[in-house]
């Protein structure tokens, strides 16, 4: 059971975006099929998997400190250049096109219902690794509503860097444990974690599910389900 009740209250809610509010990779699947629409599902998902192995491989070197910052267009820019050579498609406009896929994800179905929800209770402030400009297309896209959104791109890092929560922490003007973190990434929750904010998890099918060690406050199917347990805190 969650021990969020005997904490401190809640002040802020604060949302991972990419595959906890939208289905990032639907917009990317999307893209790919739009790129070739002869691929075959089996095709698609090899060359989406080629796309997010690039993205979260080279976040992960920006992390490590061996390669400089570099915005999320940047490296979607990167990954759909390699799906395209792969999938044999030299075109670059075409390649361009396929880039902005990943900022056309669809919500998933309760995202809409669940913020406007959440919303009457508290302050929402969105948390992405996407860029400035990629959050802004695809908070629009699919009609996501804050009170504040903020990209990693002001941190000039990616999550889980401990300077991408304190964003967050920094805007809400609160202490961390004020602040629940709410995401379907176990990683990204364990480094809100780390920073002293509380956390949420709500289970997503493009998510990281958590590990038997995992300790999050809350746990919930999806945000309707998450909006009634803080409604019973």
């Amino acid at each position: 059971m969650s021990d969020l009740v005997s904490g401190p209250e809640i002040d802020a809610l604060v949302f991972d975006v990419l595959g906890t509010l939208v289905d990032e990779p639907a917009g990317i699947r999307a893209g790919l099929r739009a790129l070739d629409p002869s691929l075959a599902d089996p095709a698609v998902e090899q060359l989406l998997s080629l796309w997010q192995q690039h993205v979260e491989r080279e976040q992960r070197r920006i992390l490590d400190g061996v390669r400089p910052y570099s915005p999320s267009d940047v490296l979607d820019l990167e990954a759909a250049r390699r799906v395209a050579d792969a999938a044999g498609v030299d075109d670059p406009s075409a390649v361009a096109t396929l880039a902005l896929s990943a900022r056309r994800p669809p919500p998933w179905p309760d995202t809409l219902a669940g913020l406007a929800r959440l919303a009457g209770g508290f302050p929402l402030i969105g948390l992405s690794n996407a860029s400035r400009t990629a959050l802004l297309g695809l908070n629009a896209h699919a009609g996501l509503r804050w009170h504040q959104a903020l990209s990693a791109e002001d941190a000039r890092t990616y999550k889980p860097d401990p300077a991408v929560y304190r964003l967050a922490v920094t805007v809400s003007g609160r202490p961390p444990e004020r602040l629940l973190m709410v995401a379907s990434h176990a990683w990204d929750l364990r480094g809100a974690q780390a920073l002293g904010l509380r956390t949420a998890y709500v289970a997503r099918p493009a998510g990281d599910p958590p590990a038997p060690s995992d300790r999050f406050d809350l746990y919930a199917d999806d945000l309707v389900g998450l909006a009634d347990r803080l409604g019973r805190a």
